[in-house]
C-alpha cells in the first residue's frame, strides 16, 4: 500500500475512534483503533483475517506490537461498534464541499459462479446475465454497488445489494441520505435504467429534478405522448419529456456529465488495491458491505492525494 494513503486512512481511523468515543464496560486488550488499522490493511492489500493476524504481514510503514487471533479479530471487526467507526472513517475521508449535482449508477461485484453464498443473488450485468449458483452457462454473479457521487468523485453515499435488486428502489433510498440541496439548480443524472415516474417524483419532493434518458421512445408515435399516457406519468416526469421534446441537445449536453460516474467507477477499480472481483473469503451481505465500504474508504484517500498532488503542481 502506498505510504501516503495510509497516512491518511490512519488518521482518518484515529478521527473515527476518538469520535465514536471509549466503549462502556471492562477495557478490551485490543484497542478499537489497532482492529480497524488491521482490517483496512487487510482490505488494501487484498488479503484475509488470517494474513492480518500474521506479525510478518507488517513492517515499517505499520508495525503493531501485539495481534489478537483471528476468530478474536473476525469477532471484533464484525460487532455493531465497528461498522460505525467503518462509517466514520468513510464520512471523514469522503467529506468536502457541496454539491449541486449528483450521479447515480451501479456496479456489479461478482463472486465465483460455483460460490454457495446465499446472499448473492442473480441478475443483469454488462454483457449478460449473472448468477448466484453454477448451474448456468454464464460465469458471474453476485452482488451491486449502488452509489451516488457527487462533484470531484466523492461517492457520498452507497449501498451495496444482492444483484437482483431493482437499482430504481435502491436509489430511492440513496437520494433520502444525500445532504440537503443547496438551491434551484441542483440536479440528479443519470442513465436510462433510472428513468421512473415514481423516482422522478421523489427526486422532484426532495428539491433535486431527476434527469435521464428516455426509456422506450421507440414505442412513441410521431405526435409525441398521448395524453392520457402524460397524465398517467405525473409532473417530474412530464417535466422530463418536456425538456426532451423542447431542448433534447441541452439535455444531452448537460448528460454528458452523467459519463464521470463511469470514470469514477473505473479509478475505484484499477487502482492497485481497489474494488476487483470479490475474494473467496469475501461472502454473505455483511461481510461483502464491510469489504466494499473499505475500499470506498481507501479510494477517498487516492482521491485526497490526487488532488493534493495537482494542486502542488498547479501552485
Amino acid at each position: 500500500m502506498n505510504r501516503d494513503i495510509w497516512v491518511r486512512t490512519a488518521a482518518a481511523i484515529d478521527g473515527a475512534v476518538r469520535a465514536e468515543g471509549r466503549p462502556p464496560g471492562r477495557r478490551c486488550k485490543y484497542s478499537d483503533r489497532l482492529i480497524a488499522r488491521m482490517y483496512f490493511w487487510a482490505v488494501g492489500h487484498d488479503r484475509p483475517s488470517s494474513w492480518a493476524a500474521d506479525p510478518a504481514r507488517y513492517g515499517a510503514v505499520f508495525r503493531p506490537r501485539k495481534l489478537p487471533g483471528v476468530s478474536q479479530f473476525n469477532r471484533r471487526v464484525a460487532a455493531g461498534r465497528m461498522q460505525g467507526i467503518l462509517q466514520r472513517v468513510h464520512d471523514g475521508l469522503a467529506a468536502g464541499p457541496p454539491s449541486p449535482v449528483h450521479k447515480l449508477d451501479g456496479k456489479a461485484v461478482t463472486v465465483s459462479p460455483v460460490s454457495k453464498d446465499r446472499d448473492a443473488g442473480r441478475g443483469k450485468v454488462s454483457g449478460g446475465w449473472a448468477k448466484a449458483s453454477g448451474t448456468g452457462d454464464c460465469p458471474r454473479a453476485g452482488y451491486k454497488l449502488h452509489a451516488a457521487v457527487a462533484e470531484g468523485g466523492r461517492i457520498v453515499v452507497w449501498s451495496v445489494m444482492p444483484l437482483n435488486v431493482d437499482e430504481k428502489l435502491v436509489a430511492a433510498e440513496l437520494l433520502d441520505r444525500l445532504p440537503p440541496p443547496l438551491g434551484a439548480d441542483d440536479l440528479v443524472l443519470a442513465d436510462s435504467n433510472y428513468d421512473s415516474a415514481d423516482l422522478s417524483a421523489r427526486c422532484a419532493a426532495a428539491g433535486r429534478p431527476l434527469l435521464t434518458p428516455l426509456r422506450a421512445q421507440q414505442r412513441v408515435g410521431p405526435q409525441g405522448h398521448s395524453a392520457s399516457a402524460l397524465t398517467n406519468m405525473g409532473p417530474a416526469r412530464r417535466a422530463t419529456v418536456a425538456a426532451w421534446r423542447d431542448r433534447p441537445d441541452l439535455c444531452r449536453f448537460v448528460l454528458k456529465d452523467r459519463g464521470g460516474i463511469e470514470r469514477n467507477f473505473s479509478t475505484l477499480t484499477c487502482g492497485g488495491g481497489g474494488l476487483g472481483p470479490l475474494p473467496a473469503w469475501v461472502r454473505s451481505l455483511a461481510r461483502v458491505r464491510r469489504w466494499v465500504g473499505a475500499k470506498i474508504a481507501l479510494y477517498h484517500a487516492r482521491l485526497q492525494l490526487r488532488r493534493e498532488q495537482e494542486l502542488r503542481a498547479a501552485g
